[in-house]
């Protein structure tokens, strides 16, 4: 699976940045796009990449603010041109039901597909055979949320060499092995199956965190994740202003990093008044607490191997 960034600044959009979005590529394990925040214009970032929107199965919003829900009303009507007909799950903090249902019924939109919009607590929102989603409250102006991603794990492989050593060669019995506890052998014995199934994959975990004030109560909940992403709008020296405006600087999301020993960390919602130029010197504030950091910029994609 693999993250795209469709906007990474904070506020409001710049030449470089547009407001924020992500997207979870989900294709080869579901058929399916996850999207974290939906700000301004995300639908015409969409128009430079391959994403088909009809695949978008799931939308998670971290906050009502503008810049992370502007776009939302827009995409969910270019939906429906684009030929979309399967149903989208919308998730959001108190309030959100009540903002889409206005957008669309003032704007006289018509859907050709379900939505159903569930209004967020803390605590695991959805789980399926595949994944399961939590989220928790952080400290923004506002209302806000992140979310935890995680899969999980993934049979084993069949220990083919193990069963011809049995005399079980490839066959209809093999798919017995994957799914039942027992399998009866032409030879009259039965074994259990765990026996000749290997180690089980490991599903991968990922962290989406929105907007807020870096503080302690997240560390637990990122621990030991495979990917981090998490807001940096302020740069090191700017932790006074950062805390005045519920956001987080880079060397605070770094230390994060740090001490809930993530694999990596991906920064986004940078202030439109650092440019192209200053980047490099937010990535190194960061590197000296968390080296693994990276930068996101509009369009970038990073793989969880």
């Amino acid at each position: 699976m693999h993250v795209e960034f469709l906007g990474t600044g904070a506020g409001l959009p710049s030449k470089n940045r547009n407001v924020t979005s992500i997207m979870l590529h989900l294709e080869q394990k579901r058929n399916a796009l996850w999207m974290f925040d939906c700000g301004e214009a995300t639908q015409h970032q969409i128009l430079h990449t391959s994403i088909k929107p009809r695949k978008i199965e799931k939308i998670f919003i971290t906050h009502l603010h503008g810049d992370h829900i502007f776009g939302l009303p827009g995409l969910l009507s270019s939906r429906s041109f684009q030929g979309g007909v399967e149903p989208v799950t919308i998730y959001g903090p108190p309030g959100i039901k009540a903002y889409l249902e206005t957008s669309l019924t003032l704007s006289r939109t018509k859907l050709s597909y379900p939505i159903k919009i569930v209004e967020l607590s803390e605590g695991v929102i959805f789980e399926d055979q595949q994944f399961i989603i939590s989220a928790q409250k952080l400290q923004h102006g506002i209302e806000c949320f992140g979310f935890l991603i995680e899969e999980k794990d993934s049979p084993g492989p069949l220990l083919v060499n193990k069963l011809k050593e049995i005399g079980i060669e490839p066959g209809p019995i093999y798919q017995e092995f994957k799914v039942n506890e027992t399998v009866d052998l032409p030879n009259g014995h039965t074994v259990k199956s765990k026996d000749y199934i290997g180690v089980p994959k490991p599903g991968k975990r990922i962290a989406v965190i929105g907007d807020t004030r870096a503080h302690q109560a997240i560390i637990p909940f990122v621990q030991g994740v495979d990917l981090l992403i998490h807001e940096a709008t302020f740069a090191a020296d700017q932790e006074k202003l950062a805390h005045e405006y519920y956001h987080s600087t880079t060397s605070q999301a770094a230390a994060i990093a740090r001490e809930a020993n993530v694999k990596q960390l991906i920064l986004t919602h940078i202030s439109s008044r650092f440019q192209n130029e200053d980047i490099e010197l937010l990535k190194k504030e960061s590197q000296q607490l968390f080296h693994n950091t990276t930068i996101a910029y509009d369009f970038y994609t990073a793989t969880i191997d």
